[in-house]
């Protein structure tokens, strides 16, 4: 297991400040935060290329907050690969193994297996400049391989990959996690990277750990709105609920920024936070016959493309987004300024207790 606990680091005008989170042993952990929230600083804490101000790293038991780089039993993995330019892909796969001191028979055995496992086997001979990007990300992973780390941490290792080359190295990371049971620490801005690869995510905002959960939890609930717009939820309102007093116990409402919203929900009256997927909110440029519960009238204020269809950002006292298809967009004639009316189920709208 790797155990982070308040660590701090003041680094200029920014600050990691009492970051703390756990990993599984085996477990993929991918930590989620736009550039410049501290990913790359905390990998280099984790690895002892900085040294932290205040708190503690422990792997697997062992207190490593001030072992030596050589010593920790972490591999990383940059995101520009850090190649060295004159030497073979060979020679950089086995200069991760030079300060482990491994018996030249070790270490071509080890090269021999791991360039199998990545698929690097044909460009053993050929220097980093011949190389695509994803050929020169799987050496860097192979050079950290080499080093038989008991934690593997990753900075963005496939934002900079064209298409291809990035579903290509999602595969290969999840394969070699699961041959290997290996640690995996994986930092990137992109949520539906981690998806794909994490057991578990961890959120950063602005030097801090925010959140933490299996990606279903976070999709499902969100702590605080920069956590649910970094994620792609759009419509997350703040407010306060009021449970009505009808038979089934599940009616209220829940009021925010001067609009009521009827829903249903087990939960008991108090503030809170609610959530409605774009797609679940329906736009007419008539008064709407639907049984919906929620109906407002507004001013269509944007329109974008998406990757699903065409984003309606639609004021109705708070600004509200619906995902529509192009047909229904151009069926409506939709345009920026027009009125519409906005539609939204009484079971669509999920509250989360504050």
């Amino acid at each position: 297991m790797l155990k982070v606990e308040r660590l701090s680091k003041r680094l200029g005008d920014f600050t990691l400040s009492n970051v703390s989170f756990k990993v599984a042993r085996g477990e993929y952990f991918v930590l989620l935060g736009a550039s410049g929230v501290g990913k790359t600083a905390l990998l280099e804490i984790l690895t002892g290329i900085i040294p932290v101000d205040s708190g503690t790293i422990q792997l697997n038991g062992a207190d490593i907050t001030n072992e030596r780089i050589q010593k920790r039993g972490i591999g990383l993995v940059y995101q520009e690969q850090a190649l060295f330019p004159h030497l073979t892909v060979r020679q950089n796969v086995m200069y991760g193994a030079k300060c482990q001191r491994k018996t030249r028979g070790k270490v071509h055995s080890l090269i021999q297996t791991i360039a199998r496992e990545v698929a690097i086997k044909h460009l053993l001979d050929r220097k980093p400049d011949t190389l695509s990007g994803g050929e020169a990300q799987r050496v860097a992973l192979a050079r950290a391989l080499i080093t038989e780390p008991r934690c593997l941490l990753l900075d963005e290792p496939i934002s900079s990959l064209d298409v291809s080359a990035r579903r290509s190295m999602r595969a290969l990371l999840r394969k070699i996690h699961r041959s290997r049971e290996i640690t995996v620490v994986h930092v990137t801005h992109d949520y539906e990277e981690a998806i794909a690869l994490a057991t578990r995510i961890g959120i950063m905002e602005r030097g801090r750990v925010v959140q933490t959960g299996s990606p279903q939890e976070i999709f499902r609930h969100p702590k605080s709105e920069f956590v649910a717009h970094f994620i792609g939820i759009k419509n997350f309102f703040s407010g306060e609920l009021v449970k009505r007093g009808d038979q089934s116990g599940t009616s209220a409402e829940f009021t925010t920024a001067g609009i009521t919203l009827s829903l249903a929900t087990d939960s008991e009256s108090g503030p809170g936070n609610v959530i409605i997927r774009s797609e679940d909110v329906t736009l007419s440029t008539r008064p709407p016959s639907s049984s919906a519960r929620n109906i407002f009238k507004g001013t269509i204020t944007d329109i974008c493309p998406a990757r699903f269809g065409i984003e309606i950002i639609v004021d109705i006292g708070v600004e509200i987004a619906a995902l529509i298809t192009r047909e229904s967009m151009e069926k409506l004639a939709l345009a920026c300024g027009k009125e519409v009316f906005v539609s939204i189920k009484a079971t669509a709208i999920k509250f989360i207790t504050a």
